[in-house]
This record gives C-alpha cells, structure tokens and sequence, in this order.
C-alpha cells in the first residue's frame, strides 16, 4: 500500500475514507477540533456562504444586481479563485472529504426549489403567448445556439470519452437560454414590469425557459451514456413515459387530496408529507432513468394544481429553501470556478468574445422579429439585452457538464464568468439607454377642492393587507357617490416584491373568476378585489378598477404616483403604518409602510390622505342606506386644512352624515406674539404667504357657511385659543361620539396654536394635530383621516407641500414664540 500511495498522489483522484464515528464531535474539552467532523464543518461552511452572499446583496444593491450575482460572486470570492488561494484556508474550511455533504445538501436545496418554481408556474401563460412573444424566443435561442456551436470547436480539448455533439449541446444551452424569474426581479426593479416592453420580455422568457428544460433534459441523457446512442434513446423515451406517469396518474391523485379537504381547512400533515417525499421519489426515478433529479421534481411540480395545496406546500418550503439551501448551490458553482484556469491572454480574449457575440446574438435576433412587428429598434436592443439574463438554468448545465467532464476547468470558468457578467450588465445598460418616455400630464383637478360638484371624483385607494378594506370602503360609501358626481375608485394592492419572482406574472394576468389562487399574495388580492366587486355591485354610482403593484418598498410609491398621474386622480388614500390593537393602543404593522407613506406624500401629484384605521362603523360595510356618521373637522387654516373641510362638505351632503367643523382662532395675545415674530426682516416673507391663505381660508368658510346655514346636519363652531396647550385641551374635550375626524396636515403653516406640538411628534409625518389624534393616548376609538393638499410643482419639478417643507419656518417660528413667551412671563414649561 505505502508503494501504491505516491503513484496514487500522482493522479488527479482522490480516495476519501468515510468514518461513521467523524459526523458529530465529542466537543472542544474532550480535545476534538470541531473541523474535523462533518456536521459542524458543514455548519460553518452553510454560515460563511450565507453572510458572504447577503453581504454582497448588500454591496450591489445600490447598481441593482440581481441576487442570483451575489450567490455566484460569494462563491468565487470563497472557493480556489480568491480565498481558496489559501492552501490552508482551503484544507481548513473546504477540504475535498467534505464536498460531498456540501454538494449533497445543495442539490436536495435545488430539487425542492425546483418543485416549487413548477408549482408557481402557470401553463396557461404559455397558451395566452402571443406570436410576437413566441418569435422573439425562438429567435433569440437560435443565433446563439449557432455560436455555441462555433466556439465549441474552439473551447473543446477533444477528450476522447466526450463526443462533439454534447459538447455542442451544452454551449449551446447555456448561452441562449433567459432565466425567467431573475428576468422578473429585473424588470420589477427597473420598473418594466407593467409595461408593454415587460410582459413581451416575460413571456418570451417563460417560453425560452420551458425549452431550455426539454434541451437540459437532452443534454444530461447524452452526457450521462456516452457509449451508445440506443443508451440515450432509452433515457430520452423513459423520461417521456415519466412526464405522462405524472400527468396521468399524480395529477388525478393529488386533486383528490384536494376534493377530500374541505375548503378552508389546512390539509393534513400527511397530505403534506406524502407530496414531500413524492418530491424525493421523483428526483430519484429521474436520476435512475439517466435525467437529472431537478428533472423529475421540476414535473412533479407542474402537475400540482394551481389552488390552496399550492400555497400551503409554498410557505412551507420557500423560505428555508430558497433562503439557505439554493445560496449553496449557486455558491458551489462559485466554488469550482477556478480563474486562475485561464492562463492565457488569447483565452481572455477568447471570454472577451465570446461575452460580446453571445450577446449580440440574442440582440440581433431579438431586433429582427422587433423590426418585423415594427417595434422601435431602441426597444428591439433593450428586449435583446433583457433576454440575456442567465440563472438557475446555466448553472446547472454547466455543473452538470462539470461533473460529467463534458467541460473542463477552464470551459466551466469561462462560462461562469460569461453568466455572472451578462447577466451583471443588463441592468445598468438598460437603465442607460432605455428610459420609457414618462411626459408630464397636466390635469386640473388634482385636488378635491378643484374638482367640479357635477363631475366624476377620481380615487386611487391604496390597500396593504385586507385588514384595510372595511374602513376604506365604509369611508367610500360616506363620500357620497351620486349620479351627478360618481366615483371612479382605483383599487391598488401593495406588494413587496421579495426573493423570487416567479409568481408575479401570473398576479398580473388577469385570471378567469372563481380559479382558486396560486399563493398568499394572490389569495389576498383576491380577497380585496372580492370586497371592492361587491361594493360596486351594492353601491350605486360607483366604478372600481382593481390593480396590484409588486415593488420593493422602496420604490413602491413610484407606482402610486404615476398610476395617480396616468389615471388623472384628485385624491390618494393611504392606511397609516400603525393599527390599533386589542387594547386600544396602536402597533406598528410594518415599518416600511411608513417610508411609503412618507415618500406618497413627498411625490405625489395630487392630493393625500392617511387614514389611521380605527374602524369605521365597525368591520362590516354598511348599504348606502344605512350609513351613519358623526364626522368632525378640526380648521387651523392653510390649504391642508381647505382640502379636508371641502373633502367632509362633500361627504355632508350624504344624508347619513353629521358634520361639525370646529375652527381654531388665534386669540389677540396670539396675533401680538406673531407680530412681534414678524418683526425679523427675514420673516417677512412668511407675513405675506400667511395673509394670502387667511383670505382663502374666509373666502372658503363664508362661502362654506352661507350654503349650509340651513342644515341641521352641519354644526359650525368657532373657539378662541392662545397656545398649543389650549388646543389640545380643547380637542380632549370634544365628545367621544365621532366616527372619524378630518384634518389638514399642516405643512407649510406656521401658527401660535399648534407651536410646540410637534416638539413631543411620533409621527411628523401626520402634521402636529393629526399627530396627536392619533397617538395611543388619544381617541382609541376614532378613525383619523389627515389630509394634504396638492399645491404645485416647484421650479425644479418637484412637488411642493412636502414633508420637510415648511419646516424651517416652523422650528424659527417655534424658537421667537418661545422667546417672546418667556419675556411676557408665560408658563414655558411642556
């Protein structure tokens, strides 16, 4: 044996020995370095791959690289190319005995991943593909599967147990084929999603992506029996007899799982399980027959039936699965990529080329059917760029080309960078020369107190959880929709746009009713779009338009807004980040519904109001007939203040509605204190701003009082005030028999009465009064509705009235009041 070893040493083999007793370690006190087992080495291995990863996600979020980037980029930095240099980093993390648990683990991570992306795909996408959609994919296959051909000859080393036809097929695989659901995440960043441009790219992708599987399929069978083309044959007909088994047999076994579970009830643990492990029986048979085991899962998967089972089997296995377990398999595949393999300038030059001509292969045949649809040749380029997004697919064509010895070290490296850079490339380059021209629509009713009594009040609600629909619709109904003014509500569904995307497609296809939904998400947009539908049926004088909206938070008000814009909207409503709990406090729900609400407001083209849900009514929507409200408007004046009283004037005329505006005066001490602020020259500015909106406020409480001075319903009160204490004294004092209170936000205004309010403010955001209406403290059974009104764009086009503006002024205002307080002898104490 100790002469065997060095000739063995000499090969590229490697024998690793397997010792039962070296899985778990006795621990560090018994003198065992934990390294040297198999499961904390796995441990930490799976810790590094994860934090390495999203700590990329992190770093290249800022130029929107897909996340797929990051999982390979982790893997290059930690395996032989970076890190890996190392010898001893190398032996210590990674040593060859403990590839096989690594490998293992992901391919069990890519086989249930795989199970899922065929449950949350919809067939019948591909029945509703056009032929524009249709010809783009094919064309965009073809001229660069012609090139896999051309530098196969060139990359293949001629290794004598590999023929040049599965050399060829795996090329020409990897370089034509578009990764659907990273093509999703890219367009939903880039805002594409809904555009036209967006669902050709989707489509042509869904359909490149089921043809990639159907030539992975044939590539795998040819790789895997090298030695006869009967062999192949045989795999190529018993993975179709596979394909009918499942459709035929599965498909009708699992949708009488589905009948026997009635309809709302989880389905049992066994159900579960048995899908599981058919998931694992799948990957097997596949495996056996000479197909790979992702084959087998990915079937299994289609033929779950689109509904309840769907969902269940989805949020149990998403998150763990493509949270840890599919970074590991990306990561691998960063692993093998050894760069140092390219030794050459004439093979960098030869990954140079390759990067351009595969790219250009997919443009080029792209342009050509846009050309023939008379497309513009700007959006032919961009749509050949977007069909150049590569993922899981290439990944594991090229691991199993790896593994098989069909590629190389070096032709695996090449192709892997190929992969990570065209893909890494596409969102900046179309970010550059593809800007979708966005002109600005002017329209004249942008607010409510614009907008003419006989004409159509446009709505645009905002929904984030169906917990929001009862209050929004109550508040609807009180709006008083009438043949003479009726209301055209657009209904938008927020949804953060996470991980995957497979799913979005099929939330934005229009589906035919009553099909069950295909997750959580469109289960939820079902239900609020079942809620609005009915609304409209039992309502008259009422249109609604339902919508969703998948963004990351951070950009969703960017859909708010210019759906606001497109669709000529006077007033958005938003729901307020907090909800009110069981005790009458309020939590948080999610704090990115704050930063959206904060940017609506800062962007928005119209006006908006945040509603602070406390019911409204209680939780069931009440017919047109019966709706009965007490609703109170607090006036302080400027033009927040107008949109909310012009807002509750038009709900006054319901004749379910009692109204009362109570509006706050400065008292004379109060009006002396402003003078003596003004007197700074710097502030004279604000005097006349300030005397101006005092005329429009009369003019809009004159004309308010002169038409209503004969309705009993309206109740109009006027108080005096000197301070900001005497405010809120004032407000505690109003009876607990309001439904809901409308308030201006205030910005921009700068008044004795609300100073020092926003001293002690949770929520700045709301404007001092609707602050402190919907602290916990306050009102726990109050709805709160504060409104900001749209009042222009400013000379550099942004949207004036936004949530810092004013607020110079506010704190200067603040810090003379306080100073002139202190001189005359006031209490300044909070």
């Amino acid at each position: 044996m100790s002469q065997l070893m060095p000739t063995l040493n000499k090969t590229d083999d490697a024998i690793v020995c397997y010792a039962p007793a070296m899985i778990t370690t006795n621990g560090i006190w018994q003198g065992d370095n934990p390294l040297d087992f198999s499961l904390p080495l796995f441990v930490l291995q799976l810790t590094l791959v994860v934090v390495t990863t999203r700590v990329l996600v992190f770093l290249l979020k800022p130029i929107r690289q897909p996340r797929v980037v990051s999982e390979i980029l982790g893997g290059v930095i930690l395996g032989p190319s970076v890190l890996g240099r190392s010898s001893q980093f190398a032996s210590t993390i990674f040593p060859l005995r403990s590839v096989m648990v690594l490998e293992t683990m992901a391919n069990v991570g890519l086989l249930y991943f795989l199970f899922l992306v065929g449950v949350e795909m919809d067939m019948t996408v591909l029945r509703r593909t056009g032929r524009k959609a249709l010809a783009i994919a094919v064309a965009g296959m073809i001229l660069p599967f012609f090139l896999g051909i051309a530098f196969s000859f060139i990359l293949n080393q001629k290794d004598e147990g590999m023929s040049q036809g599965t050399f060829i097929l795996f090329l020409g695989v990897t370089l034509s084929v578009t990764a659907f659901p990273v093509l999703a995440r890219v367009l939903a960043e880039l805002k594409l999603i809904n555009t036209e441009i967006g669902r050709i790219a989707l489509s042509s992708a869904l359909v490149n992506d089921m043809c990639a599987w159907i030539l992975l399929a044939l590539a795998i069978a040819l790789a895997e029996n090298r030695s006869t083309t009967m062999a192949s044959l045989w795999v190529i007909l018993s993975s179709g007899a596979f394909v009918a088994f499942c459709v035929f047999l599965v498909r009708p076994a699992v949708s009488w799982i589905i009948r026997r579970t009635p309809d709302g009830e989880n389905f049992s643990d066994f159900y579960i399980c048995l899908i599981l492990t058919g998931v694992m029986i799948s990957g097997f048979i596949t495996d056996a027959i000479g197909t790979h085991s992702v084959f087998g899962a990915f079937v299994f998967g289609l033929v779950i039936p689109n509904g309840p089972l769907g969902t269940a089997l989805i949020e149990k296995l998403e998150d763990f699965v493509s949270g840890l377990l599919l970074p590991l398999f990306f990561a691998i595949s960063g692993l093998k990529t050894d760069i140092s393999s390219i030794k050459t300038v004439s093979t960098w030059g030869l990954l140079v080329l390759v990067i351009a001509l595969a790219c250009l292969g997919k443009i080029a045949g792209t342009l050509v059917v846009s050309a023939f649809y008379q497309m513009p040749m700007r959006e032919g380029i961009t749509l050949g760029l977007l069909m150049n997004t590569k993922g899981l697919v290439e990944m594991i064509v090229l691991n199993v080309g790896k593994d098989q010895e069909v590629l190389d070290d070096q032709a695996f490296a090449i192709m892997v960078i190929v992969a990570v850079i065209m893909t890494g490339v596409i969102t900046p380059i179309v970010t550059i020369i593809y800007k979708p021209a966005r002109r600005f629509i002017p329209y004249k009713r942008r607010t409510i107190q614009k907008s003419k009594t006989d004409a159509e009040l446009r709505v645009l609600t905002c929904i984030h959880t169906p917990r929001n629909v009862p209050t929004i619709i109550n508040l609807l109904e009180a709006s008083h929709p009438t043949k003479r003014s009726p209301i055209c509500i657009y209904v938008l569904h927020l949804v953060e746009l996470t991980g995957r995307a497979s799913a979005m497609l099929i939330v934005h296809n229009s589906r035919k009713s009553g099909r069950p939904a295909l997750n959580r998400t469109q289960a939820q947009s079902d239900h609020i779009i079942h809620a609005f539908e009915n609304y409209e049926q039992h309502a008259g004088c009422v249109s609604v338009q339902p919508l969703t909206a998948i963004s990351p938070y951070s950009t969703m008000h960017e859909d708010i807004c210019h759906l606001a814009e497109d669709k000529r909207v006077a007033f958005i409503i938003i729901p307020f980040h907090k909800q009110q709990t069981v005790d009458g406090g309020m939590e948080t729900t999610n704090p990115a519904f704050r930063m959206v609400n904060q940017n609506v407001l800062a962007n928005a083209p119209c006006s908006v109001g945040v509603l602070v849900d406390r019911g409204l009514n209680g939780s069931a929507r009440l017919s047109a007939n019966q709706v009965s409200h007490q609703i109170a408007v607090l006036f302080f004046g400027g033009p927040d203040d107008r949109e909310a009283l012009s807002y509750a004037w038009r709900m006054s005329e319901h004749p379910g509605i009692n109204l009362t505006v109570m509006r706050f005066i400065p008292s004379e001490d109060a009006n002396e204190l402003i003078g003596i602020g003004f007197n700074d020259p710097g502030m004279l500015t604000v005097e006349t701003e300030d005397e101006r909106e005092k005329k429009q406020d009369e003019e809009l409480i004159n004309d308010f009082r002169m038409k209503n001075m004969n309705d009993e319903s309206i109740v109009y009160i006027e108080k005096v005030v000197n301070n900001g204490e005497e405010t809120v004294a004032l407000i505690r004092s109003m009876d607990n028999a309001h439904d809901l209170f409308i308030v201006g936000r205030g910005q921009g205004m700068v008044s004795p009465l609300t100073a020092g309010l926003t001293d002690w403010s949770e929520c700045p955001e709301l404007g001092a009064i609707g602050d402190l209406l919907a602290s916990a403290d306050f009102a726990a059974t109050v709805s709160v509705l504060v409104v900001q009104q749209y009042i222009g764009m400013g000379p550099q086009g942004e949207a004036l009235g936004t949530p810092d503006s004013g607020g110079q002024q506010n704190q200067q205002f603040n810090n003379i009041l306080h100073m002139n307080r202190q001189q005359r002898g006031y209490d300044i104490s909070p």
